[in-house]
């Protein structure tokens, strides 16, 4: 099978431009990626990212790309502009939807939802997830994600509902203050009239989504109702009427399976209860996990 590398969009996006430039020099000196990660002993998989522009490069990385391709300061002027530019490519269109839609439904499994994060517990993440990002892009992701719960607190907020799988509130995601303070948070935004959140306990078992990451549905006020999946590397807008309404049936019965908004506050209060009574790393279903690895 034939590699096909992404398609860029320089003329849309600074990162885009950015790894456009990096292909066409490196395509002109007939260099492979993996000759070209020699050259520069810089790491071929971060290089291939760079190139997609699913990530930004280290500081130094620049610098080199001009020396080895003599282009006077080219990619030092192009990382000024790329750098400030808070969401790759693949992520603008669902960002733009998200800061239009007038109701947000979603169900995410393994985080809280970005919309909802603290940043102790986004930065957490985000160290996790891309545990070899320089510490620009980490602080540039974390900014970006805060920068979007400003939709939240407008004038007018969109109507959200949030469905968060039990794993949500036991995950330790930056030890226990970041989880109190995490749990504390999506105790005050529940408050809020325009924001409900759910719980989908351990208890209930299989459900249509168990095999996914995040589903997100979007209504916006002059158009169609847009699903978008995400996975840990990729998403999926998905805008076909038949698609989205499979999603949405979806949803409706993980609604149905969650708690109610008053039973999930108190199942977060209890967990919240727990980080505080913890030590490290977690509550006491994570101890007695620790224990029990110990006797292994």
């Amino acid at each position: 099978m034939t590699f096909q590398p992404r398609e860029l969009f320089p003329d849309r996006s600074a990162r885009d431009l950015f790894g456009a430039e990096i292909r066409r020099h490196r395509e002109k000196a007939d260099m492979s990626l993996r000759r070209l990660s020699e050259v520069l002993n810089y790491s071929k998989s971060h290089l291939a990212r760079i190139e997609a522009a699913e990530s930004l490069p280290y500081d130094d990385l620049p610098a080199k790309l001009d020396a080895c391709f003599g282009t006077d300061g080219l990619f030092a002027r192009l990382y000024a502009l790329a750098k400030n530019e808070p969401f790759a490519g693949k992520y603008r269109r669902v960002v733009e939807i998200e800061s239009r839609a007038v109701v947000i439904e979603q169900y995410i499994s393994g985080s809280a939802s970005g919309l909802l994060q603290t940043p102790k517990y986004a930065e957490s993440l985000m160290r996790g997830v891309h545990p070899h990002a320089p510490l620009a892009e980490i602080e540039a992701m974390v900014k970006a994600r805060v920068d979007r719960q400003a939709l939240l607190d407008r004038p007018k907020p969109p109507r959200c509902w949030f469905i968060l799988d039990e794993a949500v509130l036991r995950r330790p995601v930056g030890g226990s203050e970041a989880m109190r303070d995490q749990l504390a948070s999506l105790i005050r935004r529940g408050a809020e009239s325009h924001v409900t959140i759910q719980v989908l306990p351990f208890a209930v078992g299989e459900h249509p989504e168990m095999l996914g990451g995040a589903l997100t549905l979007y209504t916006v006020p002059e158009g169609p109702q847009v699903a978008y999946e995400e996975g840990s590397r990729s998403g999926t807008i998905i805008e076909d009427r038949v698609g989205v309404a499979v999603r949405r049936e979806n949803y409706d019965l993980l609604r149905a399976m969650a708690l109610s908004p008053r039973d999930s506050e108190a199942m977060i209060r209890a967990v919240m209860e727990e980080w505080t009574r913890a030590d490290q790393p977690g509550p006491e279903h994570c101890r007695v996990a620790q224990e029990q690895l110990q006797q292994w």
